[in-house]
């Protein structure tokens, strides 16, 4: 028997989707054979270990069936079946909506196999999609979310079961390959002294609230002028933040250093971290902000409250003002004591004990 880990695409983009499913499958009996396909991409793109790899090389069109390509929908399935036919697989592990469209027709006539399908973040769903689901018992299909705030939007939508599974790291392990903040800030480029840095992740996309940030933290500098912003990602919204930088004059004040392939060694490089999302399936980044010690300021999200509790600092999604607020009182308290506080609400070590549990039993 072999675990196969279906993956829409490699690249930055997918990166924070490959880390959980890698973390899944990490809970694997070690006797048991992993093969990885991407359906895009490269294997070199992956940044994680996801085991063996084959590349099919299809573009989204074909995938989606648009135009042309819906007329060779049947032989991508077919192929994509013959495959799963001459394999030694039981248990796929899907990844997201696009995935399950593309690869749960192919498996509706091999009643051995039985899929798990992680969503990671919230997507619009059709009829067809509905009717899709609904094809396959709960003994062949189980559907998970990495939230609790995710599950219940999804389970009301698809009406049936979905199953929480709340992504979490091994914080010990996390922690192992931390650089000291002399040796993030060296990485980034940034002074090594007491400069105050409030840091983000992310992609530069418009749904992580990157605009609002750079806004808010211009604001925040007319009461703290020693205040420093980096931004690490990439992403198709990089022109725009740059115009945003230097419409503000704040090209010394804010770094935007690009996609950074170790950025989870890094967090220490921080005084705070700003998440400024307009939503999010679970919000990786908060836990790897609070296992590294460093506080976070995060959107008024009920998924981000679901981690952190009242120990969360939190201001409205895209509020300037608001955001500006939380940023000064942020760097007028006691970042330690704060982190220790978001540290015992998010129970890492709980947490990642109830996740491997989980994944065990998922795969198993």
């Amino acid at each position: 028997m072999s675990i196969l880990n279906v993956m829409w695409a490699s690249g930055a983009p997918f990166a924070s989707t490959h880390k959980v499913h890698q973390q899944i499958l990490s809970q694997a009996p070690a006797s048991v054979p992993i093969e990885t396909w991407l359906l895009q991409g490269h294997a070199s793109e992956c940044g994680v270990e996801v085991g063996k790899v084959r590349e099919w090389g299809l573009t989204s069109a074909r995938l989606k069936g648009r135009h042309f390509w819906r007329l060779t929908r049947p032989w991508m399935r077919y192929k994509l079946q013959s495959a799963l036919k001459t394999s030694d697989v039981r248990v796929l592990l899907l990844d997201g909506l696009g995935v399950a469209r593309a690869l749960l027709p192919s498996i509706e006539a091999l009643p051995h196999l039985r899929a798990v399908l992680i969503f990671h973040g919230s997507t619009r769903l059709n009829a067809t999609d509905r009717a899709l689901f609904q094809r396959f018992p709960a003994s062949r299909l189980t559907v998970v979310a990495v939230s609790q705030t995710l599950a219940t939007s999804l389970s009301q939508d698809l009406q049936r079961p979905v199953t929480t599974l709340r992504s979490a790291f091994d914080p010990v392990a996390f922690r192992s390959v931390l650089l000291t903040r002399e040796q993030a800030r060296a990485r980034l480029g940034l002074p090594v002294d007491n400069t105050s840095v409030l840091g983000a992740v992310g992609r530069l996309v418009g749904g992580k609230g990157f605009g609002c940030l750079i806004d808010a933290f211009a604001a925040a500098l007319h009461e703290r002028p020693d205040l420093h912003l980096v931004i690490v990602g990439e992403g198709a919204a990089r022109a725009e933040l740059e115009a945003r930088i230097d419409a503000s004059g704040l090209r010394g004040k804010i770094l935007l250093p690009g996609h950074v392939n170790d950025v989870a060694q890094l967090y220490r490089a921080f005084d705070w971290v700003a998440m400024p999302s307009l939503s999010e399936g679970l919000g990786l980044i908060m836990q790897e902000a609070v296992m590294a010690g460093v506080p976070v300021i995060a959107s008024e999200l009920d998924v981000f409250r679901e981690q952190l509790g009242d120990a969360g600092w939190y201001a409205p999604v895209e509020d300037v003002a608001a955001w500006r607020d939380a940023i000064v009182r942020a760097f007028s308290g006691c970042a330690e004591a704060i982190a220790a506080d978001q540290y015992r609400a998010l129970a890492p070590d709980q947490a990642w004990q109830e996740f491997s549990q989980a994944s065990r039993t998922l795969l198993s």
